[in-house]
């Protein structure tokens, strides 16, 4: 089943695959996948969430999705070490941002976010988000989640389990507390990695403990290292429907200095790579990269990080669609 897009120039009436050019050369969309035009067969879709109202410190998260879609250019299509070519596999496309009505109220930008993930799951397409700030995740969760809560895993230096911020309760430090008291993921199948830096509060930290979640701090990520985070991740998510979402300050800062909120001692770039391919066969109906902030990236180097990082899930992601399309169609 070939799932490659072919274009025609209507100037130079010249047909080719977007993917075989060069990459300086076209718009910009995520990966060079084309933009979609219908949700119809469609199978994962690519999303820009260009929100930072939620963030507690450095702004510019807004500019992420934009600037992932750029370096994104360089991603090319077999994965060096799985082979997985993910649009072999499935129809892939950019289906654009979540355009807001309203930025300066957070509820409501949020309840605009959940309208058009909601529109992406009725038509079964599964999506792939970069933000934007964490508080994002919230709304998705809410537009996807079924009767069931989903597992999570969260990549992260922070576990964005705290209370209400200055008045909020939708901040980007507490979309997964929120999403527990909604049911919309399960704390026993949730696990956050990376978790670090000074609190001047214990909150969160206490919330993701005595609510079930397993919470692996940043040292003890250095004392197991990282194949036994991956062995300890699947044994807690297990087999069932999960959410992957990676924040890029869980990377130390020397590697993603772009972002809102760094911390130092974080994941290398490789240790994140190979933690995400080691979760390779989970059954991942949907993940985002957040916290991208360029106006504090001036080499561009977070972005590109943030599209590499994109590139993983989407592998992991496109067999994960397959085999449920596969299963669907055996019925």
């Amino acid at each position: 089943m070939n799932k490659h897009y072919r274009s025609r120039s209507p100037v130079t009436e010249r047909e080719g695959d977007p993917m075989d050019e060069v990459r300086y050369v076209g718009l910009a969309t995520f990966m060079r996948t084309p933009i979609a035009t219908t949700l119809k067969d469609l199978d994962i879709g690519l999303v820009g969430v260009p929100l930072d109202a939620g963030v507690t410190n450095r702004p510019g998260a807004r500019h992420g999705p934009r600037e992932i879609r750029n370096q994104s250019s360089n991603m090319r299509t077999i994965h060096p070490v799985t082979r997985v070519n993910p649009y072999d596999l499935c129809t892939v496309a950019d289906v654009g941002d979540v355009c807001f009505e309203t930025l300066y109220d957070l509820e409501k930008a949020h309840d605009e976010i959940e309208v058009f993930f909601s529109r992406l799951q009725k038509a079964g397409v599964t999506p792939l988000t970069a933000g934007g700030d964490h508080s994002i995740t919230y709304p998705i969760l809410k537009a996807i989640t079924g009767e069931e809560p989903i597992g999570l895993i969260q990549i992260d230096a922070h576990t964005d389990t705290w209370g209400d911020f200055k008045g909020s309760r939708s901040h980007h430090g507490a979309p997964f507390r929120r999403a527990v008291e909604d049911s919309l993921i399960d704390p026993r199948r949730t696990v956050q990695i990376g978790i670090r830096g000074a609190q001047n509060i214990t909150d969160g930290w206490d919330y993701s403990l005595e609510s079930g979640m397993r919470v692996i701090f940043m040292h003890e990520v250095a004392q197991m290292g990282i194949n036994d985070v991956i062995t300890e991740t699947r044994r807690v998510v297990g087999e069932n429907p999960v959410y992957l979402s990676f924040d890029i300050d869980s990377l130390d800062p020397a590697y993603a200095p772009g972002t809102g909120t760094p911390e130092i001692g974080g994941l290398t770039t490789l240790e994140a790579q190979t933690l995400v391919r080691g979760l390779r066969g989970l059954d991942l109906v949907g993940g985002d990269v957040v916290e991208v902030s360029p106006p504090f990236d001036p080499s561009g180097n977070t972005a590109l990080v943030g599209a590499s990082m994109m590139y993983e899930i989407l592998c992991l992601m496109s067999e994960s669609v397959a085999e449920r399309s596969s299963e669907g169609g055996a019925e």
